[in-house]
């Protein structure tokens, strides 16, 4: 039986490996030096490195997308890009993203499982968000779900953001992208 708590220090461990070398530089020696375990331990519980960094971020997805319920859409959307901003305003998670979005141009695998950790949750609670607000009234019955997604899940997460903006500039922007988002979403109609 493999233990718990040196399975959690091996993933902590290849997580700050992956933020200060980067996917291509990270090496199971590394990160067996940072868990202050063997090589052997990390290899009983994955074969490479790639599905012991698809694990993780499949880990930060799961935790990553909040579902606001703030019970108007105008809230929830608020608290979806706040989120986003949040995720965008931290140097790591920007730092990750960025080296394995890199990663993945070369690595069909990471490619795809970065669609399923990363961008599939995301969808789905774009999705449940826009579902509670027809259900409200507050979008119309006929919304074209996957267009008004794409416009919510795209305006929130993938809104540029230069490295040297600071943090703070990006709440100046939340108010504005919300407007912009609920009018988006108003006109997502099926035709």
């Amino acid at each position: 039986m493999l233990r718990a708590d040196l399975t959690d220090a091996i993933r902590q461990a290849a997580l700050a490996e992956l933020i200060d070398s980067g996917y291509a530089r990270m090496s199971m020696d590394a990160i067996a030096r940072r868990a202050g375990v063997g090589k052997a331990a990390i290899y009983r519980r994955w074969a490479s490195k790639e599905p012991l960094v698809l694990e993780i971020l499949t880990r930060l997805a799961d935790e990553a997308v909040p579902l606001p319920d703030t019970g108007t859409l105008r809230e929830d959307v608020e608290g979806f890009v706040r989120h986003a901003s949040a995720l965008r305003a931290d140097p790591r998670t920007m730092r990750v993203l960025t080296d394995l979005t890199a990663e993945a141009t070369r690595n069909p695998r990471l490619a795809a499982a970065m669609q399923t950790s990363a961008e599939q949750p995301r969808r789905a609670a774009g999705a449940r968000l826009l579902h509670r607000a027809v259900d409200r009234g507050e979008l119309p019955a006929d919304l074209d779900t996957e267009l008004a997604v794409d416009c919510l899940v795209g305006l929130a997460y993938l809104r540029p953001r230069t490295p040297w903006q600071p943090a703070e500039s990006l709440d100046d922007g939340i108010t504005p992208l919300v407007e912009v988002i609920l009018a988006a979403l108003a006109a997502c109609r099926r035709r």
